[in-house]
């Protein structure tokens, strides 16, 4: 019987673990350029190295690398010797805003003082020289505290307002979105009350008068010149459930409605028992002119 021929195939090799990784190890294997590798090598043989051959180069190179260390080390040395004046430069700057913060919170805490002392004198005169309708005059025009029943009106930006970048409702990118309330909307609702019968209206603690103006600073509504965050708590004096009713039915108030169905302002009303309202800070006089009895009484 013929006897086969030896089996002479090579066996069979073990698959490497990174054979699938093929590209990264032959990126690892040859992280220079053939180019460049014989180039560098070319190079070398001639005996062009980078190194400076004469004493001459040798020096120069040497001066170079002494005149950067002496740069270097004296611009930390600078630096080193400048950082404490700037760090007492910088405390005398917090001591002078901390300084001037505190005057300007007295100053206000005086103004505020001034503000309620003439408010109380004007309370005191209309009782003395007007008598009831003095005090009608005192209630309409803001300069005396009120309570009664009334309704109480919240207004509040859309929800999607809300969730901006910042981390208040008024601090995301873009104020001209329309999920947020503006000044000319709050005008519209204040006018929308009083028209309705409203007696006196206060906006987050703040009353209104005939003198008072609602406008935007920035990102802010003002009343008066004072910045109010939402919500927005409006309080009215007057004959509750009619009002809220005279309001919801009125163009104004179907113009809010029409902000929460459309923008998704958010927006409750409900009538009250009692509500009250603060005085006005100061109401100003712009002209007055004394009556004909005391013309002739000085005469």
């Amino acid at each position: 019987m013929p006897q086969q021929p030896p089996n002479r195939s090579t066996p069979e090799r073990p698959s490497r673990p990174d054979a699938s990784m093929s590209l990264l190890t032959n990126v690892m294997d040859h992280s220079l350029d053939d180019g460049y590798a014989e180039a560098a090598a070319r190079k070398k043989a001639a005996g062009l190295s980078g190194m400076p051959k004469t004493l001459r180069a040798k020096l120069g190179l040497a001066a170079g690398l002494v005149l950067a260390a002496l740069v270097v080390t004296v611009g930390a040395a600078q630096a080193r010797i400048a950082a404490p004046v700037m760090a007492k430069e910088r405390e005398e700057l917090i001591d002078r805003i901390d300084q001037e913060t505190e005057s300007a919170d007295t100053l206000e805490g005086q103004v505020d003082s001034l503000r309620g002392h003439v408010g109380d004198m004007q309370r005191e005169a209309l009782k003395k020289h007007g008598g009831e309708q003095g005090e009608l005059a005192g209630v309409l025009s803001g300069a005396v505290a009120v309570h009664g029943p009334g309704v109480k009106l919240v207004v509040d930006d859309a929800k999607s307002a809300t969730t901006g970048e910042g981390s208040g409702p008024r601090e995301s990118n873009g104020f001209s979105d329309t999920g947020r309330l503006r000044d000319r909307d709050m005008q519209r609702v204040m006018n929308g009350l009083w028209q309705s019968g409203a007696e006196a209206i206060s906006i987050n603690g703040q009353r209104l008068t005939s003198l008072s103006a609602i406008r935007a600073a920035g990102d802010a509504i003002l009343v008066d010149n004072k910045p109010l965050a939402p919500p927005y708590t409006v309080l009215a004096v007057g004959d509750g459930q009619r009002l809220s009713t005279r309001f919801q039915n009125s163009p104004d108030g179907l113009y809010l409605h029409a902000l929460q169905e459309n923008f998704g302002i958010r927006t409750s009303i409900s009538a009250q028992d009692d509500v009250k309202l603060p005085a006005a800070p100061s109401v100003i006089v712009r002209t007055a002119q004394p009556s004909d009895e005391e013309q002739k009484g000085t005469s």
